[in-house]
């Protein structure tokens, strides 16, 4: 017998949490939902305040999650006026695929006059917009290789994650997402990140000519917040150049703010990249977006004259995502929450340092630049009796400690290319009071648990059972 068909009223009257439930077991990436359940944080949440939410229990937590994509938090005030006097007063055509468009011209010049503010090199630069930031990647691949097509390698890091599209993950070093879907789309050379001797070692071994371009994270988000050396940045865009190899800057999660700087790999690198990409804040936390920003020059090689239309999307520029763009830019400005994330996103990292010093036995570790930090506990079962299961022990390791945060009403992000590790993302709107509280949370959680050890036996026995269970696939 079909089941009735929901209707949108029905969500505004509000669906009940055990329907939903239900309904995302049923219907949707089951384990990952039963993994949620199990650790006791399945939702649905709702938004109590911009960076607070309340689950179906009733206990609140501070929103520290999102994957850098939530930088004002949920219904910011200026942003959810904004929406309502668009969706009341805009007429723009919706999806200007044939034509021009105000909303779209008017992200195009504020995106290349950001970059230009810092790279005065990129004052004629070109945009390509997408959906996310997958997206932006795979439009940043095919630039590249317009550019050099008789090159056949590109060039990535370690702990890199640019995406799971298709091309997107043959730059993603992660060797669980990439083994199902060998042989990838695009020959890579995966290199140690921060090592800028290997780097100019590959160059000479295998060829610059070689080479169609080098992607590289500023910092590396999903490996865990792990900012490069001093000079490892510069150096690859030295020795990039001087062969001809395209850089390409991936600041999906770090541009505009994030990392406490507008384009991070050129004020804090030094770098001078070919293309860049950003998406995340772009979206406010609301619609998807992706942006390929490229020199002129490259730009041309894929899209210029007859071959403008080699590479397009149906929804890419739509007014709805362009808008939201242009606000979000406008936000990030206005409250002047670029030096706001590198001012509390100081005093975060320190108060993680003493975290780690004080409890030894717990946390392994802890980085950060601007409001981008991670913490790595110490494994829950110590190496020597892992026996060869240090993976699913790191796995084990991250989800009981996005259980100790979040049982402390703190809701954080796991790190896809790092066991152990747990993010925080806070929205860079966070009042400071909040922010403070955020990490008074997590200094008494870690002052009752003292041991990852602990976090194990700490745990009740049937969410180890289940979580075991669909580890195990079953």
């Amino acid at each position: 017998m079909p089941k009735p068909f929901i209707s949108s009223e029905e969500i505004f009257e509000g669906l009940a949490p055990a329907t939903v439930l239900e309904l995302e077991r049923l219907h949707g990436n089951t384990d990952l939902v039963r993994v949620f359940e199990y650790a006791g944080f399945a939702g649905p949440f709702t938004a109590v305040t911009p960076w607070e939410l309340a689950a179906p229990d009733g206990n609140t937590v501070i929103n520290a999650s999102g994957y850098a994509a939530n930088p004002f938090g949920d219904r910011y005030p200026p942003l959810k006026k904004f929406l309502s006097r668009l969706i009341e007063e805009d007429c723009q055509q919706s999806l200007p695929q044939q034509s021009t468009s105000a909303w779209r011209s008017a992200l195009e010049a504020n995106l290349v006059q950001t970059i230009a503010s810092v790279d005065e090199s990129h004052a004629d630069s070109r945009v390509f917009f997408s959906n996310s930031g997958s997206e932006a990647i795979e439009a940043a691949i095919k630039f590249a290789k317009a550019s050099r097509q008789d090159a056949t390698t590109f060039i990535n890091f370690e702990k890199s994650f640019h995406g799971k599209t298709t091309g997107s993950l043959s730059l993603t070093a992660n060797e669980d997402s990439q083994r199902p879907f060998r042989p990838l789309a695009y020959k890579t050379l995966t290199l140690p990140f921060g090592d800028l001797p290997a780097f100019e070692q590959a160059i000479k071994t295998y060829g610059g000519k070689n080479f169609i371009a080098v992607v590289v994270e500023p910092v590396q988000g999903e490996g865990g917040i792990i900012v490069p050396p001093e000079g490892f940045l510069s150096g690859i865009d030295e020795i990039a150049k001087k062969h001809g190899i395209l850089v390409i800057a991936d600041e999906i999660q770090s541009g505009f703010g994030r990392s406490g700087y507008w384009v991070p790999s050129v004020e804090w690198g030094e770098m001078s990249p070919d293309i860049f990409t950003f998406a995340k804040p772009l979206g406010g936390g609301i619609v998807p977006i992706g942006a390929t920003v490229a020199r002129k020059n490259v730009f041309a090689k894929m899209l210029g004259g007859l071959r403008c239309k080699t590479h397009s999307n149906t929804f890419g520029g739509n007014s709805l995502a362009m808008a939201v763009g242009l606000k979000s830019l406008e936000i990030i400005r206005d409250e002047n929450l670029v030096e706001r994330s590198r001012k509390l996103g100081a005093v975060g990292l320190s108060r993680l340092q003493a975290l780690a010093m004080r409890h030894p036995d717990l946390i392994e570790d802890v980085r950060g630049i601007g409001m981008w930090q991670a913490i790595v506990f110490k494994p829950v079962v110590p190496a020597a009796v892992a026996l060869g299961m240090k993976d699913v022990i790191g796995e084990f390791t991250t989800m009981l400690g996005m259980m100790m945060l979040h049982r402390a009403g703190v809701h954080a992000n796991i790190a896809i290319n790092a066991h152990r590790t747990v993010r925080l993302t806070p929205p860079l709107t966070i009042p400071e009071a909040l922010h403070n509280e955020m990490f008074d949370r997590i200094d008494t959680a870690a002052e009752q648990m003292k041991s990852a050890r602990r976090m194990l036996l700490k745990t009740p026995p049937k969410s180890l059972f289940d979580l075991t269970r669909v580890s195990v696939g079953l």
